[in-house]
């Protein structure tokens, strides 16, 4: 995998090739002071949100000698301009949006936003799920970091806001492809977690109705000869084109291996066609990878603001020499990297 190939890949150079065969977005330009701020390790504090206000709560309940104890939330930058165009955006996509920046979507954040989903209403919706995912972070500090052409310099990049007019799609819809030398070699079930008996019963329409859409609209329109691309079939057997990605490790390879990817040997083991693989029974069922991103809801209030009180009792703990063995007349964190992922 070249970095070529991973600029290629960005949201803004495939788009306007493939329009006609995707959901509607919209593309705005990412200043610089919101990408700061979205590195920004400090305490997570989602610009547009109620936190914005100070608050202090004084503890009473021990004893006269204890110490009250205030809490204060911080003051999260306002982007006024920004801010505008991106309510602009949302308003002309009919108000929800999904959300994403040139390569990844935080799929790895879902858990912390308030309906578990990635449909955004407001920047902040927005802010709170890209500062809480790694995917976010990876493409705006690493987006060559697996790339085999090290030695040559980074291409500049021009981070963009991408939102995708929001649609219901069911995930036993969702499949990738990967394409080598432009031959479609393998298919996969996206949501390989979960078995979807609908497959079973129409995988010859499936993957025939996804080759059709390779040949009429992919196959030698993209700039890159090996890629991986990203579908929806619709309940009508109508194809659309979700996204594409560099054809590399970086890419998630799903129930392949990139070894069996790279090769060159037949994946498809003398059968016609593309190899196509998808969970054949609730047997073979696997938790869902974004799972290990998860963690306690405590720590998402104490993150948030949300419980001032929880963070009144982490003070205590902390506080109290008897409570941690990292005490030796100053405080030394086991990891000064655990605190804030990003």
């Amino acid at each position: 995998m070249k970095k070529e190939q991973v600029v290629n890949c960005q949201f803004s150079v495939w788009y306007p090739i493939f329009k006609k065969h995707t959901i509607k977005s919209l593309i705005l330009p990412l200043p610089q002071n919101v990408i700061d701020y979205l590195l920004d390790d400090g305490t997570l504090v989602v610009s547009g949100s109620d936190h914005n206000t100070q608050q202090t709560h004084t503890n009473n309940s021990g004893s006269d000698a204890e110490e009250d104890i205030q809490v204060r939330s911080q003051f999260a930058p306002e982007f006024p301009e920004f801010t505008s165009k991106v309510l602009e955006a949302i308003n002309a996509l009919g108000g929800r949006v999904f959300p994403k920046l040139n390569w990844s979507a935080p799929r790895d954040a879902n858990w912390i936003a308030l309906n578990s989903s990635l449909q955004c209403n407001s920047l902040s919706d927005i802010f709170l799920l890209f500062k809480s995912s790694d995917f976010i972070t990876h493409d705006l500090t690493q987006p060559f970091l697996q790339c085999s052409d090290q030695d040559s310099p980074d291409p500049a990049i021009n981070y963009e806001l991408v939102l995708r007019k929001w649609s219901e799609l069911i995930p036993g819809g969702e499949f990738r492809c990967f394409v080598k030398e432009n031959k479609l070699i393998a298919i996969s079930q996206r949501d390989y977690t979960q078995y979807y008996q609908h497959i079973l019963k129409q995988e010859p329409q499936i993957c025939q109705a996804i080759q059709e859409f390779f040949s009429q609209h992919i196959q030698y329109n993209f700039l890159d000869e090996d890629f991986v691309f990203d579908v929806y079939r619709d309940s009508q057997g109508r194809v659309w084109l979700i996204d594409l990605n560099p054809f590399g490790e970086v890419t998630d390879s799903l129930l392949f291996s990139w070894d069996e990817l790279t090769s060159g040997e037949e994946i498809a083991q003398g059968q016609e066609g593309p190899a196509f693989r998808y969970t054949t029974s609730e047997v073979t069922v696997q938790p869902s990878p974004c799972l290990s991103y998860r963690i306690p809801r405590d720590f998402v209030d104490l993150s948030t603001g949300e419980d001032a009180y929880k963070l009144i009792d982490f003070l205590k703990l902390v506080c109290s020499p008897a409570s941690t063995p990292f005490y030796d007349g100053k405080w030394v964190s086991p990891d000064p990297h655990c605190a804030s992922k990003g």
